[in-house]
């Protein structure tokens, strides 16, 4: 019997379709036969493997994976910018004041490069307006909201469909084979969350970011959890290992990063005792993605370049080892 993928539930056909692949024969299809999938491979049959030297039970298996680069795309900004400033422009009218005040004022006009030279001083800004005094149920909807409609800039796609394929297979074949997986990346916690499970198969509670305050309160006799201004956690660069020892508790035994936001997360991971795997996706391919690397505005990867063969970490290469980029260009 055929199945058949209606628009409007691609993503959650095509998350049962990598969950049934990654039980398959060959559990990445979407990855060329080289050195990183057999990394991959490997690395799996040897701390699943009951009897192996480097044998890890069950509760041991933690795989980390940054979110903007590395299991969407994050060109040509991270597309948290594209929300947040999309909630700048709605809230305007509340605020006149904003015409005439940086950062909001090059927002306002559709500059980004101006609203971003502020750099993250002028983002953080830029959040708090968007973001502060909302209940955390309201923000959700906003999130979600947003994401029905918005479309990237160059594709034309929903954001959510600008997920990489061979990472989504990835996911699946490490959760097939006894991993929880998390997602520890710079953005925000509470923007992530109301998608995540449905895009990844990563649920809300294994999602950590860069967090702010909270405060409890009662609103018309009702409790609700209110968003501050104030920032709690950086969950970036150094930031990445405070978090996940807050959120996991567990050294990972596996990472998956992109820049060098993500050197930290990747050394702490792989200085653990036994085995472990570190991977870095390198974006080589100007055709049917973005190439970008030392120089990149956004998700700088220099530091790890260089490092990686040092460290025994494995360089992905996009155009070499990825037969397809996204779910729809299968």
């Amino acid at each position: 019997m055929k199945t058949r993928c209606l628009p409007t539930i691609a993503l959650t056909c095509a998350l049962a379709l990598t969950a049934t692949l990654a039980r398959a024969a060959d559990p990445l299809p979407s990855w060329n036969d080289t050195a990183p999938k057999q990394a991959i491979l490997a690395f799996v049959e040897k701390v699943t493997k009951e009897g192996s030297p480097d044998f890890v039970p069950v509760a041991g298996r933690i795989a980390t994976f940054d979110n903007d680069g590395t299991l969407w795309s994050e060109q040509p900004m991270y597309f948290q910018a594209f929300f947040i400033f999309d909630r700048i422009k709605a809230l305007a009218p509340q605020h006149p004041e904003w015409s005439d005040k940086e950062p909001f004022a090059s927002v306002l006009k559709g500059d980004v490069k101006s609203a971003l030279a502020g750099g993250e001083k002028a983002l953080a800004a830029l959040m708090a307006a968007a973001h502060s005094g909302m209940t955390t149920e309201e923000f959700e909807n906003s999130v979600t909201d947003w994401l029905a409609t918005a479309k990237h800039p160059k594709t034309g796609r929903p954001f959510t469909e600008m997920v990489f394929q061979p990472m989504l297979e990835v996911l699946a074949y490490l959760r097939a084979n006894g991993f929880k997986t998390f997602i520890v990346s710079g953005g925000g916690i509470e923007f992530m969350r109301p998608w995540t499970e449905r895009v990844y198969g990563i649920p809300p509670e294994q999602v950590v970011g860069t967090s702010g305050g909270l405060k409890y309160e009662l609103r018309d006799g009702s409790p609700v959890i209110v968003k501050l201004p104030e920032l709690v956690l950086n969950d970036d660069k150094e930031g990445k290992p405070v978090g996940i020892q807050r959120h996991i508790g567990r050294r990972p035994i596996a990472a998956f990063g992109n820049s060098d936001g993500d050197f930290q997360m990747l050394e702490w991971t792989t200085a653990g005792k036994g085995a472990r795997l570190g991977m870095i996706v390198h974006h080589t391919d100007a055709v049917r993605e973005v190439a970008y690397d030392r120089e990149s505005h956004v998700g700088r990867l220099d530091k790890g370049l260089d490092e990686a063969p040092k460290r025994g970490w494995t360089v992905i290469d996009m155009k070499t080892d990825w037969k397809t980029i996204f779910p729809a260009d299968k």
